[in-house]
């Protein structure tokens, strides 16, 4: 069973819908024991990281997320919640990937919200690449993100580059909506939730 973690309350159609067309059982939720007993964690997250983390709080997630060993997924603002820190409201995050999610540069030709398919760009092998080209484009809505890391499988180039696969350990981040980006987003999120 992989567990959805529900903080927003908006519709978590697209991300359920993904999973249920990949085969996979899943519960939409933000009660702790079924986190805990799922065999994978998806957060995704709408909205500015200082609601993502008060929604956290409130309903007791923190603790709950910063101690999971199976595979655990952010998702958008979820991937940035698993960061250090985030630029938007000053506020901390998780602490889980090193890291500071920063708004996008601006620059003539490339507005911010950063909205639309953007291409990937693979830093290394990795089995989360399975079944996919070079050539890939996933479908990003966001104004902030975290710049290089070592920790990034891999970047987009937009205003600036910036990590769009992030990996350490049990967590995998994707700052674009893996089930709003097609195939390749399907692909994504089947090699994340056969990991």
């Amino acid at each position: 069973m992989i567990a959805v973690i529900d903080i927003s309350g908006t519709n978590l159609t697209s991300i359920c819908n993904a999973l249920k067309r990949l085969g996979f059982n899943y519960q939409l939720t933000h009660e702790a024991e079924e986190i805990r007993k799922a065999s994978h964690v998806i957060l995704p997250g709408v909205g500015t990281a200082t609601f993502g983390m008060n929604a956290l709080r409130q309903y007791g997630l923190i603790d709950v997320i910063t101690s999971l060993k199976q595979p655990l997924l952010g998702i958008c603002l979820g991937m940035q919640l698993l960061l250090e820190s985030s630029e938007e409201g000053n506020v901390r995050c998780l602490g889980l990937i090193p890291g500071k999610a920063q708004r996008l540069r601006h620059k003539e030709g490339y507005p911010v919200p950063h909205m639309g398919w953007n291409q990937l760009h693979w830093n290394s092998a990795t089995s989360l690449q399975e079944g996919l080209n070079e050539q890939e484009y996933v479908y990003f809505v966001h104004s902030y993100a975290l710049g290089e890391s070592k920790y990034a499988l891999a970047h987009c180039e937009y205003s600036e580059s910036f990590t769009a696969i992030i990996h350490k350990n049990n967590i995998w981040g994707m700052q674009f909506h893996p089930e709003k980006s097609a195939e390749a987003g399907m692909t994504l999120l089947k090699n994340f939730c056969n990991c």
